[in-house]
């Protein structure tokens, strides 16, 4: 009776922050942080963890089909991963070899035209993961309907650097001059395949920091951090539509603070500049869900 109930109240809430959510941002990126305290707080072995966690993987690209989310990025597998015991990494080399085959494989990665690829060092993977990262790119390739990056080997500052060494390279070679050395310039040498800017950080497990994750593409658009206590595993769909509530207040407090900046200047226009003025605040109001002062500009 107890789980029925609680079952029902979930899914309740679930409904009442559908309800709540109104839209939904472009770019998600995920911290994927908890499998192994998961299985270790039940008894198991940290891969029963990885295995666990997968399925969530399965479950969040649903999720993101269902709201309208068109890019998403995980983090599976970071440079400081490399450091952990060698049974490990070649269990999360097998599940991810297993899990990039099932996607490139699977109905619904076609049907809703999923395009799979991966960023980061992949040179530094082992060769069965470098093939199944292949296949992946090679069975999806041309898809426009969704994006699922998927950071293997990845490390931020990384990126960063060999970004910076190309282009100090290209520099040095009279290929570019330092005025060429643009936002675009710098955007299209983190990685072939464009990634778009960030707008939602998650991050599962109870830890709030980035951890070198995607620094380029998520504080250069100052992107919403959501950071949650439940173990990945254990992410649920309303976990995830809080984290998009996240992001939308985040984006309303921006859309409030350019608003009153425009009407601070509105109110500075002199007695001359009223009719202007008045016409100006029309059309911020025409053109924004934020309630602003009826109050006119000053005389």
């Amino acid at each position: 009776m107890r789980d029925w109930l609680r079952r029902r109240l979930r899914a309740g809430y679930e409904r009442l922050l559908s309800r709540e959510v109104d839209g939904a941002p472009e770019h998600v990126a995920v911290i994927q942080d908890g499998n192994r305290r998961y299985a270790r707080e039940r008894g198991g072995e940290a891969t029963d963890g990885y295995q666990a966690g997968a399925r969530t993987t399965e479950e969040m690209l649903d999720w993101c089909a269902d709201l309208g989310v068109e890019e998403l990025t995980l983090y599976a597998f970071s440079t400081e991963n490399f450091e952990r015991p060698e049974e490990q990494q070649e269990h999360l080399f097998d599940l991810l070899t297993e899990k990039l085959h099932e996607f490139a494989d699977a109905d619904r990665v076609h049907d809703r035209r999923v395009r799979v690829r991966a960023i980061g060092e992949t040179d530094r993977l082992p060769p069965r993961v470098q093939h199944a990262i292949a296949y992946a790119d090679r069975r999806t390739r041309g898809y426009d309907g969704f994006t699922l990056n998927v950071a293997l080997a990845y490390g931020g500052r990384a990126e960063l650097l060999g970004a910076a060494r190309d282009i100090a390279h290209a520099v040095q070679s009279d290929d570019l001059t330092p005025d060429d050395v643009t936002v675009d310039e710098i955007q299209a040498r983190l990685h072939p395949a464009r990634v778009r800017d960030v707008d939602l950080i998650i991050r599962t497990g109870g830890d709030e920091r980035t951890s070198n994750f995607l620094p380029w593409h998520a504080n250069g658009s100052e992107a919403a951090v959501y950071f949650c206590a439940p173990y990945w595993p254990e992410f649920s769909k309303i976990d995830f539509l809080r984290g998009i509530r996240t992001y939308q207040a985040r984006e309303k407090s921006w859309q409030r603070a350019r608003l009153e900046r425009a009407l601070a200047l509105v109110r500075a226009f002199g007695s001359a500049e009223l009719d202007d003025a008045r016409a100006i605040i029309d059309r911020l109001r025409t053109h924004t869900t934020i309630d602003l002062p009826d109050e006119e500009p000053a005389d």
